[in-house]
């Protein structure tokens, strides 16, 4: 716990607000529909997530109006459950799905929601500060091919390496509690 915990405080002090030119938040964002849990079907390699499977995120809405998250994964090479509680607020307007996240005091990093199934939100995809930072969150351990490549091709057309995506295995128990 004190790796994925080291690891969450160097990205967010190494994080900030931004977002790459290519990748625009989307627009009539509804947190009561966002709150809930996330699975996390690909990402893009970082180190404080690194050799975790079985990941998620859950989002609830805190007294403040801002977002608790909790992010949990299994460490494979130790055989545990590893998890990071962070907190996130909205940057501009409650309706865009432009937020900065923290895990670590007043640091904060940017989760930028630049697409995401509007109907039912059953998948979003997510940017960070940078084109180092990319995720594909989904309501279910899976996803149709069709929101992979769309997942593939719109990430691609932003700028970031879709080449070095990680698929998540959901092998262990969720650990949702």
């Amino acid at each position: 716990m004190k790796n994925i915990l080291l690891a969450t405080m160097l990205f967010a002090l190494s994080g900030c607000l931004g977002m790459p030119k290519s990748v625009e938040p989307v627009d009539n964002f509804e947190l009561s529909k966002y709150l809930g849990t996330w699975y996390e079907i690909a990402r893009l390699d970082h180190s404080f997530e690194r050799g975790l499977s079985d990941v998620t995120a859950q989002y609830s809405l805190r007294d403040d109006g801002g977002v608790s998250v909790l992010n949990r994964g299994y460490d494979t090479k130790n055989d545990k459950w590893r998890e990071a509680q962070g907190k996130a607020f909205f940057v501009n307007s409650a309706d865009e799905g432009y937020l900065k996240v923290s895990f670590f005091g007043p640091f904060y990093g940017s989760y930028i929601v630049f697409e995401l199934d509007k109907d039912n939100y059953s998948y979003a995809f997510i940017s960070g500060p940078n084109h180092d930072y990319l995720w594909l969150l989904s309501r279910t351990p899976t996803v149709s091919h069709e929101v992979i490549e769309k997942f593939k091709q719109m990430s691609t057309e932003r700028g970031f390496n879709t080449d070095g995506l990680i698929y998540v295995d959901f092998t262990h128990s969720t650990g949702i509690q």
